[in-house]
């Protein structure tokens, strides 16, 4: 057996690989809060072959304004603005069998720009910070196979409201 040295933070196993959780410190608003702790929704995303008519009728019936695409592998290509999408179809820009792929913003991934890991033990803090520079985040497993949801700094707000922070 092997000996822990005993720190302030505590070490969780997620998956079978060590995720490290340091305390809340003072100024932190969101009192070491995380992710999971949000209560999203199950994600929902489109394939990147799917009909623009069919992920515009999908996105009001969910009540969503961005949406991931996902290619075969089920792994994040970018995302669909519906908003702007909506505005393309009924200025007659858009025809109703054109897929998502087509009108998709796709997500950068440069050595400049890293995929920011975003999973349900990352603290708010974080995610906090990283919607300062992006409209949403997509939180996925750790190996970043599957989404498993949406985050908007809505989000936030309403989880501050709710908890009295």
């Amino acid at each position: 057996m092997s000996a822990e040295t005993t720190t302030s933070s505590s070490t969780h196993q997620l998956n079978g690989a060590a995720q490290e959780f340091l305390p809340a410190t003072p100024g932190d608003k969101y009192r070491g809060a995380v992710v999971e702790d949000l209560q999203l929704a199950p994600a929902f995303s489109l394939p990147f072959n799917e009909s623009i008519s069919r992920a515009i009728e999908l996105a009001y019936e969910r009540d969503f304004s961005h949406i991931p695409v996902l290619d075969r592998s089920r792994r994040p290509l970018g995302y669909l603005d519906v908003a702007s999408l909506k505005e393309k179809w009924e200025a007659g820009k858009a025809n109703p069998d054109d897929k998502v792929s087509q009108y998709m913003t796709k997500f950068k991934r440069t050595s400049t720009e890293p995929y920011t890991l975003i999973t349900p033990m990352t603290p708010l803090s974080d995610l906090e910070e990283f919607l300062k520079t992006n409209l949403f985040a997509l939180v996925t497993d750790s190996s970043r196979k599957f989404v498993l949801g949406v985050a908007t700094a809505h989000d936030l707000e309403e989880f501050v409201s709710r908890r009295g922070l």
